[in-house]
């Protein structure tokens, strides 16, 4: 395995400073050690390196040169260290625990769970472990079991503002906003300096009672010292807190300032949408329906569009139906999809599709999935899954783009904090949604959440009864919905129907400038008064 390009003339210029061919290797180690307390962390990886070239073996050795792997980007080298490290001694809870970040972070979930529990049954009171266990549990949508970890690794160290942070973001996902705020400020009462923290309650429509932390906020020092991800959370939380005071110049400022340096660190890449979506339209024209219409299926409901436009709002309505199993933002349709075109596949698309809907443990004959990006795929839902009903979910598009530069949404959505790929990706999904509506016109629902918020019972009436449910009242008091929701909308929804973001765009006009160049070469916004 190699560390590093320079590694044999390191080892070369060791020998020569030793004095020996072989250094001892407990020198080795000493050495290596002292350099990684230190935060030497180039010296300490050389000699890591060096010690596992020499064929010595040490679990410390394997399990410290992983952590330093990880943060080099080499996460295959630092996985085979983190398994050797459990080879040479299964019960270093230390090796389990970073094998689980590791897992977590290359999205391989039930692995990373598994690597926690392992963790946690050898040392039951590592902290660390259940509070990262309760982070995986989340990603898993196992919000109650994510909980229980969270309040656990309080229980082990209250002391610990990581931990108060992260039971607030799952308060906050099931709508006890005031508990929420309360962990918050647990918290920056705990780590004054805890950026995160920050910007979890500037989403909160916190109270006016506590606001000692606001002033720190906007404080010089809070930045002294930080990472770039520390920074990108205060600029976000600041702008966030402006913007409720309705001081959208400087909350301009701060917006740009936060999506700029996230830019830095992840690069748009709105080509990648761009082609998918050419590619799949391209796909759609070559099906031909193939499941027979007259057997009954599942009522299959994809709620797809742009991130922002409403759709959280409108999951929640329709999971006000207690026959309705909301599946959220899971991607399971391109899983389907792509293992359906495998040589072998003996499942088509729809019963692909299906089979891990009962895997999930949903037993409901209508389902709601809310992965956005579904529009790229709304010709082969139409095409190849029976009884499919599609509704595009759309907004005025300046506010949509607003929203979504305000969203600050984690990795994956890397072209939202870019004014200009955030305007080519609403075009785009809105002329694929166009040429998809002219061939499958009576398949796909058009709602206008401007008409929606402004006019809810006429609205969601008129949807209801495309739908061809029964009417309930109940449809009208989403913000009642007692489901967990994981979205950057968790907050607004658990609120009654309002129109209050509309026209929001005007606050932030000289902002939005270049997207509204783009946006107005577009002949249905030509008009820059829409």
């Amino acid at each position: 395995m190699n560390g590093f390009e320079n590694q044999d003339k390191f080892d070369e210029k060791l020998n020569k400073n030793t004095k020996k061919i072989n250094p001892p290797k407990e020198q080795i180690l000493s050495q290596a050690f002292q350099f990684h307390s230190q935060g030497n962390i180039s010296e300490a990886a050389k000699y890591y390196q060096y010690f596992i070239n020499q064929g010595f073996e040490d679990y410390r050795v394997f399990s410290n040169y992983g952590v330093i792997l990880v943060s080099f980007g080499k996460l295959k080298e630092a996985v085979f260290c983190y398994r050797k490290a459990i080879k040479l001694n299964p019960d270093f809870a230390d090796a389990h625990f970073n094998l689980g970040n590791l897992m977590r972070n290359l999205g391989k979930l039930k692995e990373a769970e598994i690597s926690y529990l392992k963790a946690i049954e050898i040392n039951p009171n590592f902290a660390n472990a259940h509070s990262n266990l309760g982070n995986a549990l989340r990603d898993l949508g196992n919000l109650h079991q994510a909980e229980v970890s969270f309040r656990k690794a309080i229980e082990i160290n209250p002391n610990n503002a990581i931990f108060h942070s992260n039971l607030g973001g799952i308060l906050k996902d099931f709508g006890k906003l005031k508990e929420a705020e309360l962990s918050c400020l647990k918290a920056i009462e705990i780590n004054p300096n805890y950026a995160k923290a920050y910007f979890s309650i500037s989403n909160l429509k916190y109270s006016d009672k506590n606001k000692m932390w606001r002033d720190n906020l906007f404080s010089k020092s809070i930045l002294t010292n930080k990472s770039r991800q520390d920074h990108i959370d205060i600029y976000f939380a600041r702008a966030n807190v402006l913007h409720k005071e309705k001081n959208y110049n400087d909350s301009s400022k701060y917006l740009e300032l936060a999506n700029k340096l996230k830019l830095s660190i992840r690069p748009s890449k709105p080509e990648i949408i761009l082609n998918k979506s050419k590619t799949l339209l391209s796909e759609s024209e070559k099906i031909k329906t193939t499941e027979k219409n007259n057997i009954k299926f599942p009522q299959s409901i994809f709620i797809v569009g742009m991130f922002r436009s409403g759709s959280t709002l409108l999951e929640s309505i329709l999971s006000m139906n207690n026959s309705v199993d909301d599946l959220g933002e899971i991607p399971i349709l391109e899983k389907s999809f792509l293992e359906s075109k495998k040589i072998n596949q003996s499942l088509s698309l729809a019963k692909n599709y299906w089979t891990k809907i009962k895997e999930l443990n949903k037993k409901s004959d209508i389902t709601t999935n809310k992965n956005l990006f579904n529009y790229q795929y709304t010709g082969i839902i139409a095409e190849e899954i029976p009884n499919a009903k599609i509704i595009h979910c759309f907004r005025n598009p300046l506010d949509n783009i607003l929203s979504i530069f305000r969203a600050h949404f984690a990795i994956g959505n890397e072209y939202s904090s870019s004014l200009v790929d955030t305007a080519k990706v609403y075009l785009d999904q809105e002329a694929v949604m166009t040429e998809y509506k002219n061939r499958f016109r009576s398949k796909i629902y058009d709602l206008n959440y401007d008409s929606l918020v402004s006019n809810p019972e006429k609205e969601i009436k008129d949807l209801i009864t495309w739908l061809g449910w029964k009417w309930e009242d109940r449809y009208l008091s989403p913000h009642l919905n007692s489901r967990s929701v994981l979205t950057r909308s968790n907050v607004q929804v658990r609120y009654p129907i309002n129109s209050k973001s509309i026209g929001s765009w005007k606050n932030y006009k000289k902002m939005l400038k270049p997207a509204i160049e783009i946006i107005t070469k577009n002949n249905k916004y030509s008009d820059p008064k829409y």
